[in-house]
């Protein structure tokens, strides 16, 4: 069928009568994929924070192992709400390190003069702030919600002094994971390892699986076992992440590119071994950038 154009209005959440706050939180929480995050769930809602209020949203992307603190506003951002949104992620963070942690700000008017003030946070603070436009399209009412701000560079498998929720030991992951799924991850280990000029071993944090060397911490290549989906995430750090992104799409291999220079693959044991030699092309090329 044939689109037909039709005009739309911009309308104010904030000086309507029946749209209010608490409204628009009904919406997220019955739908969090609006805020353009992927596949989340809602954790929480109206979560009570010691000393600091309450936090409006939770939400948790367990494939990233991520949560997102969520301050919803109607109208124009204002220093009281940057500053909230701040708060609750870091005393978030604090009381569960084993998950990362991204700071959310929405709201129907996002100015250049705050965009500018948080920009100053970049590295510092993964922080996202999203635009709500809601507009009026005949008798419907639309919400579109852009995201005018992404500082989410400060990651957990970024930095190679962070503890990934703190250290454990191969029978936690044993556990959780089970055998076939960590079997994947030794076979990556055995084709590194037959690269690299100095040899990996497995560097087991709650969080994630990196690679270390001699106690020093060499993230170029992690995984996150996902027993629950029957896969294991593996992450690499390479410059041609476009290129191996396109190469995996195209023998069937579900892959994601959601930053310059990283891409992650997610395979059960059976697609590990039938992708076999496409994965080991891509290690080798990851591990000799790295010491390259």
């Amino acid at each position: 069928m044939a689109l037909t154009f039709t005009k739309h209005e911009k309308i104010s959440l904030r000086k309507h009568p029946e749209f209010t706050e608490a409204w628009l939180h009904d919406r997220i929480c019955e739908d969090p994929s609006l805020l353009g995050f992927g596949d989340i769930r809602v954790l929480d809602r109206e979560r009570p924070v010691s000393g600091a209020g309450r936090l409006d949203v939770l939400l948790f992307d367990e494939d990233e192992n991520r949560r997102y603190e969520v301050e919803i506003m109607l109208g124009a951002t204002d220093p009281s709400h940057i500053i909230r949104t701040m708060e609750y992620w870091d005393i978030e963070r604090r009381r569960y390190p084993s998950y990362e942690h991204v700071a959310v700000l929405v709201a129907e008017d996002i100015t250049t003069r705050f965009l500018n003030v948080m920009s100053l946070f970049a590295g510092s603070i993964p922080l996202v702030a999203v635009q709500l436009d809601a507009l009026r399209v005949g008798e419907h009412l639309v919400l579109d919600f852009v995201r005018v701000l992404d500082q989410t560079e400060l990651r957990v498998d970024d930095t190679e002094g962070d503890s990934g929720g703190g250290q454990v030991n191969r029978a936690y992951w044993n556990q959780k994971a089970g055998p076939q799924l960590m079997k994947v991850c030794d076979e990556v280990l055995e084709v590194i390892n037959r690269t690299t000029t100095v040899p990996q071993e497995l560097n087991y944090l709650r969080g994630y699986i990196g690679l270390s060397s001699n106690g020093v911490v060499r993230n170029f290549i992690h995984f996150a076992p996902r027993p629950a989906k029957g896969f294991t995430h593996i992450i690499f750090s390479n410059s041609n992440a476009e290129q191996w992104k396109q190469q995996f799409e195209e023998a069937g291999v579900l892959v994601a590119s959601k930053r310059k220079g990283r891409f992650r693959i997610s395979v059960t044991p059976d697609e590990f071994t039938e992708h076999k030699e496409l994965l080991q092309a891509a290690i080798e090329e990851t591990v000799k950038e790295y010491e390259g």
